[in-house]
Parts: structure tokens; sequence; C-alpha cells
């Protein structure tokens, strides 16, 4: 690691400390302007923010885009620094700021997988949730991550999403551990919305489009006997905080059709997402890889 990686993991440390104990007006506001800031620095992730809405909101203007765009920039921002307080500050912090609604009895120890869609909210309902079973002796909240570039704060982050007894898990695990933890009745925490590549994919439609997309929910729930639950964390209609929702097992999930399950699930998300689509994450490259034959999308 060269010194120009040390000092960067250094600030951002520190960073992270300051706003994570700044008054919680601070963090928002700052988190809008560096937000703001974003969305007016050409770089290839505004390419990917815009691309993104075009394909999925074709019926918008150029200036629609625009502004849902700098929309998603300001609450971006706004959740990168908010998230100072979610891994670094007490429980209380975090509950101050994220309530939890739940339709299943939490705690019953049943099988469960929680899909938990790319929000901006996402990291503040696991922590929240994490910080709830702790007070209340619940089962420990697990789930999967993907490694950072930075192994720095791969590491930190692992660190502080565990720090109220919750566990990190490696998406390339070993299957029957994953499934130990399911059948154990801990919390399972999957964002099946992003694209990790062919392997273990399929593509189905989203917002109309052939994505590829992650068929482990489909298939984890069948091998596990796991209830399946949708579980949004999003802003609440006065943007002081966020409310976790967590939904009742959707009904006759897992079939015997694993592509027909993975679609359902990509519909269920789209359907949230068109709810409040400025706080979803469209800085992914969400159609990255294509149907063979199919143009790149994002040059």
């Amino acid at each position: 690691m060269t010194w120009l990686q040390n000092l960067f993991n250094f600030l951002a440390l520190n960073l992270l400390r300051l706003f994570a104990f700044l008054p919680y007006t601070i963090t928002v506001h700052v988190g809008y302007g560096l937000g703001w800031l974003a969305a007016h620095i050409p770089n290839s992730r505004t390419h990917v923010v815009k691309t993104n809405l075009r394909l999925c909101f074709p019926n918008l203007s150029e200036k629609e885009i625009d502004a849902l765009a700098l929309e998603h920039w300001k609450l971006f921002g706004r959740s990168v620094l908010e998230r100072s307080r979610i891994w670094l500050g007490s429980g209380k912090q975090i509950t101050d700021i994220v309530t939890i609604e739940s339709a299943i009895t939490l705690g019953d120890r049943k099988p469960r997988l929680l899909i938990n869609p790319h929000f901006v909210g996402l990291e503040g309902g696991f922590m929240a949730l994490s910080v709830l079973a702790s007070q209340y002796d619940w089962p420990r909240g697990a789930g999967l991550y993907q490694n950072m570039k930075n192994p720095f704060f791969n590491q930190k982050m692992i660190e502080w999403r565990n720090r109220f007894g919750g566990k990190s898990i490696e998406r390339q695990s070993r299957l029957r551990d994953l499934i130990r933890e399911i059948q154990t009745g801990n919390f399972i925490f999957i964002a099946p919305d992003i694209d990790l590549g062919p392997r273990d994919s399929v593509f189905v439609p989203f917002f109309g489009i052939q994505t590829n997309t992650i068929t482990s929910v489909s298939r984890l729930s069948r091998l596990s006997g796991a209830e399946v639950c949708l579980m949004t964390t999003t802003l609440n209609p006065d943007r002081k905080g966020y409310t976790c929702r967590i939904s009742e097992p959707l009904p006759n999930f897992p079939s015997d059709d694993v592509e027909k399950d993975t679609a359902r699930l990509n519909q269920y998300i789209e359907e949230l997402v068109r709810e409040r689509p400025a706080e979803y994450y469209w800085v992914h490259k969400r159609f990255k890889h294509r149907p063979p034959g199919e143009p790149n999308l994002y040059e």
C-alpha cells in the first residue's frame, strides 16, 4: 500500500469519526452538499447514473432525468455521511434515525431470508435490526458482502457491521455454512439487485431490460426451507430519518422454477423503486453484463 493510500485511509477514517458525533442535521446538510458537488463534477459515475435513469425511465425528458439524477446524488451524498453514525455511533444513535416496522414476528427463530434492495438507507436498516437483536437477545443478523478493492476499509466495514453481534459472510463462502446460519434462525440479509457476473445468474426483466441477476435467493430458500421477506429502508416523509419495513413472507416462494422466482423478485424490487426512484442506487452498473450479441449499454 502506497503512502498516498495510507493518507487517504487516515483522512477518510477520521472524517467518518468526526461526522459520527456531530449534530445529525449538520451531517445531513453537508451530505447534501457533497452529493450536489459530485453531480456537477464530470466522472464515470455521473454517466452511469444518467444512463441507468434513461434506460429505466424512457418517457422522462432530459430535463427530468437531470433533476432526478441531481436528487439521487444529494441523497447518495447524505447516505455516505450518515454511515459515519451507522458504522461508528452507538446503538441509540442508530435507532434514533432508523425505525423498524415488521409484518413478521422478529426473534421467533424461523429460517428467513431478508431481501434488502439497494436503496440509500440499506446500511441503516441492517444495523438497526442488529442493534435490536442484541438488545432483545434475538438471533444475530448475517449479511452477504462483496470484497472491496480497498483492503483497509474492507476490514473496517466488516468490523463495524459486526459490532452488535452480526456476522458478515463473504459471497463466495461455502454454501453449507450459509445454510447452517439460515437454519439456526439468524436473520440473513441478501441484496440480489447487483450485477456480479454470469456465474449463478440468469437474464430476467428489470424495467423491461434483460438484466443479469443472481439466482441465490431462490436456491437458498429451497435448500434451507427459509421464508423470503422484502426489507426496504427508505426516507421518512419529513426526511429526518428512515423506516425499515419488513414484509410478510412472499407467497408460494420458492417455486420449482428458479428463473421465474428470480424474475419475480426483480418485479417486486422494480415496483419499490418506481415508488422512490431518487433513493435507489443508480451509481451501480446494474446492466453491466449483456446477453450474447448485445452491446455495452454504458459506452
